[in-house]
């Protein structure tokens, strides 16, 4: 039986094969999910289900479904698909959906990411933990089983796509994407196919073990082998995908990486274009710049804590229109406010035609500091340290503007960081930004400094 209490995280279900994800856990959880969606109230046409790549996903899947039927309710297979189908899956057919994926993690990983109706999130605090004591339980099966069916939507995933900019925009481009052996070498192709432009895959073929590099392109040593690609054949950008595809990073072609906050930026300030004054939303590990950007452009930029559940519940109250995390997750409220890395890809895409400038020009009005990066330290008690540095800058810049909204942010204006738990580790996530890099390199050992003396 699963670990439940190992796998359960803020946002999904997530941990390593089968010794603590197995099949028995996961007809448990099947049967827990089908329940809560029972019990929300309202009519449940089906549970709709997804996996990756991964080898171990075809067994937990299928375990899961069984668990879903087990308690009355029908199961739609769509088989193998990227986060982002599943999440259009859901929002188009108005359906909770379970994507069996551990994203960027290595291969003996495995997980579940859950949405309600609409592609609504669930996390521990909004129902999450429900499912995970309901599982405990071993509940029962009803008298009539679910029925099971299989439907292939990745056409009309990559219709939807394609909707969100002006195609007849599009110029020949050469475009290189690394896809890591993850599901955008399914959803990829299905996109670009009737497209105007020269695309090459790196990393095409479908391997949940990962036989090239891992699925994580938040580590720049992952998107190495695309910027070299970039480079030696003329492209005019680069993409990397993660496992499950839902997220994207940029590559210039000169071959260097744009951040996933320029990116939001340059997003968002595609977004005003088509929706001026719109509002648009940035986590607070964003840089500086996205804020900047949304304001000078007549937009209304809104602050938020790190992760789907809140952005998406963030977006939901304002009605913004985009929003983007630093982690190259971004929303969109006419995608079910859930996020697509091939919809960013789509206006990076829009933005370089119509304003025919190479990546590395175009990228300069929305790339203004330096910054260090997302650094994880060990520490044994991670709630008084971020004390300690609160009391730190307290004493020794009174004017910092500081605050809890995910963590510890201190805005020292010519520099800021933030410093925050971990859900699941006793570790410490340190994001930093200044004007210059070695201002970001004297402020971050300065840091790291404060933290490991606690």
């Amino acid at each position: 039986m699963s670990d439940l209490d190992a796998i359960f995280k803020a946002y999904d279900v997530r941990g390593t094969y089968p010794d603590q994800i197995d099949a028995t856990g996961c007809h448990a959880i099947g049967a827990a999910f089908a329940r809560f969606a029972l019990n929300e109230g309202g009519p449940v046409p089906e549970i709709i289900v997804a996996r990756d790549m991964r080898p171990s996903g075809v067994e937990l899947a299928e375990a899961f479904s069984d668990g879903v039927r087990s308690q009355g309710v029908d199961v739609l297979d769509i088989g193998l698909a990227s986060t982002d189908l599943l999440y259009f899956a859901s929002g188009s057919r108005g359906a909770p959906g379970a994507m069996f994926t551990a994203s960027h993690n290595p291969a003996q990983y495995n997980g579940i990411k859950f949405c309600l109706a609409g592609a609504r999130p669930l996390g521990l605090d909004s129902g999450l933990a429900q499912v995970r004591d309901d599982a405990r339980e071993l509940l029962p099966a009803v008298a009539s089983l679910g029925g099971h069916s299989q439907l292939d939507l990745l056409g009309a995933f990559a219709d939807h796509v394609r909707s969100f900019v002006d195609v007849t925009a599009f110029k020949p481009l050469k475009i290189v994407a690394d896809t890591a052996n993850g599901m955008g070498g399914l959803v990829v192709p299905a996109v670009f196919e009737v497209l105007p432009f020269d695309l090459e895959i790196m990393y095409e073929e479908l391997d949940g073990r990962f036989p090239n590099h891992p699925a994580d392109p938040l580590q720049p040593e992952n998107q190495r082998d695309l910027c070299a690609r970039v480079r030696e054949v003329g492209a005019d950008i680069g993409f990397a995908f993660d496992g499950d595809a839902d997220r994207v990073f940029v590559v210039d072609e000169l071959g260097n990486g744009i951040s996933g906050s320029t990116t939001t930026a340059m997003v968002a300030a595609g977004v005003l274009e088509k929706e001026p004054g719109a509002t648009i939303l940035h986590n607070l590990i964003c840089s500086k710049a996205v804020p900047e950007v949304v304001r000078e452009r007549g937009g209304v930029p809104v602050r938020t804590k790190v992760g789907h559940s809140y952005i998406k519940a963030e977006m939901a109250s304002t009605g913004a229109a985009f929003g983007g995390e630093h982690s190259a997750h971004y929303y969109f409220r006419d995608n079910y406010r859930a996020d697509s890395g091939l919809i960013a890809a789509m206006h990076v895409l829009e933005r370089r035609c119509l304003e025919d400038q190479p990546m590395s020009v175009l990228r300069q009005p929305f790339d203004r500091y330096a910054d260090s990066g997302e650094i994880n330290t060990q520490v044994h008690d991670p709630a008084a340290v971020i004390d300690a540095v609160a009391e730190h800058f307290r004493a020794e810049a009174p004017s910092a503007a500081q605050d809890r909204l995910d963590g510890l942010t201190v805005d020292l204006g010519d520099w800021w960081f933030n410093l925050r738990p971990s859900n699941t580790e006793p570790l410490l996530r340190l994001n930093l930004e200044a004007r210059t890099r070695d201002e970001c390199d004297d402020h971050t050992s300065e840091l790291l400094h404060l933290i490991t003396k606690g």
